[in-house]
């Protein structure tokens, strides 16, 4: 005959019928633990588990008892009781902690890193002779981004692209500026009112002898426009022509006299020996533009300092963002090389970096509408990938050690704003309730 009962009810009957000892007797079953909710396990869950099981441990080492095993001893040499207490018994609440091992925890700079990456400052308020609201500082800083082995003495600072011209954009993208775009003035406005830019940046790309060939003095009228319509530092990009582009940064550089732009950019493949020059003369900052190499970074940098004595307050580097999948990981290698090399006191690469984000949008998985492979899994909506590829692309570049982005979609803009200022201390992290982690909504 097989009966079945409860361990509970086994226990209060032989304790009813005062049982002291069993002989010959096989007691066979198994033992279920039914937890429902789901979820993960909350403390006040966690804890009347925890007596259940206890409970059950105690009813077990009292049939054990009858069973002629002595499980007083047991209890007694692993909890110190006396004797056994009896199921029901234990304590309601859980002992507190009287107190915590004392720990001491102590960081310091790294001995290898003795050089500070230069400051460099663009735009220039009334009192330096210019018209702009504020100004940005880019660099001082004394180790990797948001350690807090050393202060990062400058936030991250974000430019927005500007054209002078109407230009093939992901959608996604052109959704945001289609009221705009024939104006560079009003564009230059919207990024700055509405998006919250810091700073401008103005692309003269139909320069270009290949696509309008704007004349270099036409072109200088649009940055003078630009200036007018905001009062944040701006940055002025040629077309990438390296025979147009030395004439048309010198005649932007002339016109903007006093607001200290960053000209965009001066190469190795250019004359760059004319870009220094202008902005010597005008009191401007030169961006150091090279491609995804870090000797080459060292020698234009060196050129600029010794051949076309440009001030080294007067340099930011651009070593080239690629955001595609190897790319990526070769840009962020390349840039966080320049920074130790800096930081380890390599004077030709102190300097402060800039990226241009906006080659995000370049990788095929930022704008298309879905994978050419018909093998490929759903790549979801694009409205939302090109965004993120472009913010996953400044949030991995600014670990590196980069100071100011290049960069077009507004929400990236304001996610990359939140998240960098956030790791900077400027904006208060918002506290996140983990009891429920499973279904939370991010």
């Amino acid at each position: 005959m097989t009966n079945k009962m409860k361990l509970k009810e086994l226990s209060d009957m032989l304790q009813d019928l005062n049982v002291e000892s069993l002989e010959g007797v096989t007691i066979e079953g198994d033992i279920e633990l039914n937890i429902s909710g789901g979820g993960g396990l909350n403390p006040a869950l966690a804890y009347a588990l925890g007596n259940e099981i206890s409970q059950i441990s105690l009813h077990m080492a009292n049939i054990g008892r009858m069973l002629g095993f002595p499980a007083e001893q047991l209890f007694a040499s692993a909890f110190g009781m006396g004797e056994m207490p009896q199921p029901g018994t234990l304590p309601s609440q859980s002992p507190k902690i009287q107190e915590l091992l004392a720990s001491k925890f102590e960081v310091s700079k790294i001995d290898n890193w003795k050089n500070s990456i230069q400051e460099v400052t663009l735009g220039a308020t009334s009192a330096d002779g210019g018209s702009r609201k504020s100004t940005v500082t880019l660099g001082g800083e004394n180790a990797l981004p948001y350690y807090f082995d050393a202060p990062m003495p400058h936030r991250n600072y974000i430019t927005m692209d500007v054209f002078d011209m109407p230009i093939g954009m992901a959608k996604a993208v052109k959704g945001n500026y289609e009221d705009v775009i024939n104006d560079p003035a009003e564009w230059a406005k919207k990024v700055v009112r509405d998006f919250n830019a810091d700073m401008v940046t103005i692309h003269l790309i139909s320069t270009d002898p290949l696509i309008n060939d704007t004349p270099a003095k036409e072109a200088a009228k649009v940055v003078e426009d630009v200036l007018q319509a905001v009062d944040v530092p701006i940055v002025i990009g040629g077309s990438g022509n390296p025979e147009k582009d030395p004439e048309v940064l010198e005649k932007a550089a002339e016109v903007s006299e006093g607001e200290r732009v960053l000209l965009a950019s001066a190469s190795l493949n250019l004359d760059y020996e004319r870009i220094a020059k202008a902005a010597i003369d005008h009191g401007h900052v030169v961006l150091s533009w090279t491609q995804l190499e870090i000797n080459a970074q060292k020698e234009l940098n060196r050129k600029l300092m010794k051949q076309c004595n440009v001030p080294r307050d007067s340099i930011i580097m651009d070593p080239t963002t690629a955001a595609l999948g190897y790319g990526l990981d070769y840009a962020y290698t390349n840039m966080e090389r320049i920074r130790l090399a800096g930081l380890m006191g390599d004077d030709e690469l102190t300097f402060p970096m800039s990226s241009g984000t906006t080659n995000a949008w370049g990788a095929r998985e930022a704008w298309m509408v879905s994978s050419p492979l018909k093998q490929d899994s759903d790549w979801g909506p694009r409205e939302y990938r090109g965004p993120i590829w472009e913010i996953v692309t400044g949030l991995a570049l600014s670990l590196a050690g980069n100071d100011m982005f290049m960069m077009m979609h507004p929400t990236s803009v304001q996610v990359l704003k939140e998240i960098t200022q956030t790791l900077y201390g400027s904006i208060e992290a918002q506290e996140i309730d983990i009891s429920n982690w499973i279904g939370a909504e991010v």
